[in-house]
């Protein structure tokens, strides 16, 4: 038997890359597929039709990204991807689920709003499909794969209505990203953390793509070259304590708790109460959107995770002056 995991995955895929990032830094032997050109493999593997598709040597698959995260940290632990701080440990936590569920609704609207960018992206993945094709085919491919997603925005809150606001949000998150980065390698020091590959592939993808490609270079060199490094990271130091982190990590938080905590709040009680769409204030802006299941389950894990450590006073503290405290509970 190999001892070789294989991923299955996609390199427009930011949940995919964050897993084969990952691996390289565990330096756990695997083989990358991609899933469009071992799609008859991949159905017979997957019980959802999602990537990453992690398969391990023992033939068992796993499917969504921080579950396959969480599994194989437990397998190979070194170097850790958790700070020794319990404090920091959930506000990694926190930050790796805002990139999963808040920075992908940034990237998926970027992606698939304007013209310039669907074109891009649709060839792209066209190509990643058929690799030996020739132009026409992939054309049409790529025509058919424009036309789906981008009538899919709706589904993740990217309407005219809100274009908008989610620029808005991808310009603060530069703004904030920066001044952190500038001399630190990962967000909470000298290697990668539970919130850097939850946060770094989706930037990364960010950074491929026309619009939101052009800003990150013009405005935020130190983000590009974070994003990049966490397509590889390596281990170049410790984590950092909180008091260093503070100055420029809280702010990060701040919008956390000012856009996607309220955000998800207000999702999970949609669905609950089976409402087709939902409104909720953001800063004073209104933001409406339908509901998604998936977001709802994900925010019942870090409330899970919240309450395991509840008693700690430094992290109440920490989540009640970023506005974050009252989400949680």
């Amino acid at each position: 038997m190999s001892d070789e995991y294989r991923i299955f995955g996609g390199e427009m895929s930011p949940y995919s890359v964050k897993i084969r990032s990952y691996f390289r830094y565990k330096n756990i032997p695997h083989q990358w597929l991609p899933r469009l050109q071992y799609e008859e493999e991949f159905q017979k593997l997957a019980r959802l039709p999602i990537i990453p598709l992690v398969i391990t040597p023992e033939d068992e698959a796993i499917q969504d990204s921080t579950p396959i995260i969480e599994k194989l940290e437990s397998t190979f632990p070194d170097p850790t991807i958790h700070p020794e701080e319990s404090t920091l440990v959930f506000l990694s936590a926190l930050i790796e689920e805002y990139g999963d569920e808040w920075a992908n609704k940034l990237l998926f609207h970027h992606r698939w709003y304007m013209e310039m960018d669907q074109v891009t992206t649709a060839h792209i993945l066209a190509r990643e499909a058929l690799p030996n094709a020739d132009r026409g085919t992939v054309d049409g491919l790529a025509e058919k794969i424009r036309g789906r997603m981008s009538g899919r925005g709706a589904f993740v809150g990217s309407t005219s209505d809100t274009a908008p606001l989610i620029s808005r949000y991808f310009d603060q998150l530069l703004e904030i990203l920066e001044p952190h980065l500038e001399n630190r390698e990962y967000l909470f020091g000298g290697r990668p953390d539970f919130a850097d590959f939850g946060l770094g592939p989706q930037v990364y993808q960010m950074a491929l793509d026309p619009t939101t490609a052009a800003i990150i270079r013009a405005r935020s060199p130190n983000v590009l070259k974070w994003a990049y490094r966490m397509t590889d990271p390596r281990n170049d130091g410790p984590f950092e304590d909180w008091s260093s982190l503070q100055p420029t990590l809280q702010p990060l938080l701040r919008n956390a708790g000012t856009y996607f905590l309220p955000w998800t709040t207000a999702n999970a009680a949609a669905l609950e109460n089976e409402e087709e769409n939902f409104s909720v204030q953001l800063n004073g802006d209104e933001y409406v959107q339908s509901p998604q299941k998936y977001h709802a389950r994900s925010l019942g894990v870090l409330r899970e995770r919240y309450a395991a450590v509840a008693d700690n006073s430094a992290l109440e503290q920490v989540l009640e002056d970023t506005g974050c405290l009252a989400y949680l509970h």
